[in-house]
């Protein structure tokens, strides 16, 4: 969260819309991402019109299907919460509790419906856990190829610059852009760098910006969906 009142600037400033999909992870000033120190940054976000949704609460990152009668199951490993760094088995009804915690949260701490949506940790899934999700009324939401930003690469090898003309060169309409709101592993931040001149960019070539409420992939499922 380190970057996120300048992001929250830029969004403002661009007047562009985006859809967070947020855990409640570690932060360097106050009591997590989703804990009540940050909770007024969310709330304002809502009230400037963008969208959330979940990115499982503890950080959980799908690392295998376990084979366990007919019931599918899963091997995770959550990178926030007391379990930070365990493996865990999760059956798909603890999965989906684990989405909708994030849900909650945010929920209660925007006053805002979050979309019938999820991003699953580091992008890893598999059909199963798929299935699972969708099944307690959560679509994933991938992001285009184009739509990687690097911002969690290596600055020393994936310079700022580097990345802005890629993104700046690769990106098509109706592609999905995924971005952090901070890595702390990276030397040279991305967003100080790069987003308000993508975002110049991508405008200057005639694209616009919309959450994911009403792109094309998602809009019947989230009209169909609520949490």
């Amino acid at each position: 969260m380190e970057v996120a009142p300048l992001i929250a600037e830029v969004l403002a400033r661009q007047q562009v819309k985006v859809t967070f999909f947020a855990a409640n992870e570690p932060t360097k000033i106050g009591d997590g991402s989703l804990g009540d120190h940050w909770a007024p940054w969310w709330k304002d976000r809502a009230l400037e019109g963008h969208a959330f949704a979940s990115h499982t609460f503890d950080h959980v990152y799908w690392r295998a299907d376990v084979a366990k009668g007919s019931t599918p199951q899963f091997r995770m490993q959550a990178t926030a919460g007391s379990a930070a760094g365990k493996w865990m088995t999760l059956t798909s009804a603890q999965y989906c509790a684990e989405l909708k915690k994030s849900n909650d949260r945010l929920q209660a701490i925007t006053h805002q419906a979050p979309l019938a949506l999820f991003r699953a940790p580091g992008g890893k899934t598999s059909p199963s856990l798929l299935a699972a999700a969708r099944s307690c009324g959560y679509a994933h939401v991938a992001w285009a190829d184009a739509g990687f930003m690097g911002d969690e690469l290596p600055s020393d090898k994936y310079p700022n610059d580097v990345l802005l003309q890629k993104a700046l060169r690769d990106l098509r309409s109706g592609d999905i852009v995924m971005a952090h709101l901070g890595i702390w592993s990276r030397k040279d931040p991305w967003a100080p760098a790069v987003l308000e001149p993508l975002i110049v960019g991508l405008k200057a070539k005639g694209f616009c910006f919309e959450t994911l409420r009403t792109h094309p992939a998602y809009q019947a499922w989230i009209a169909q969906h609520t949490h």
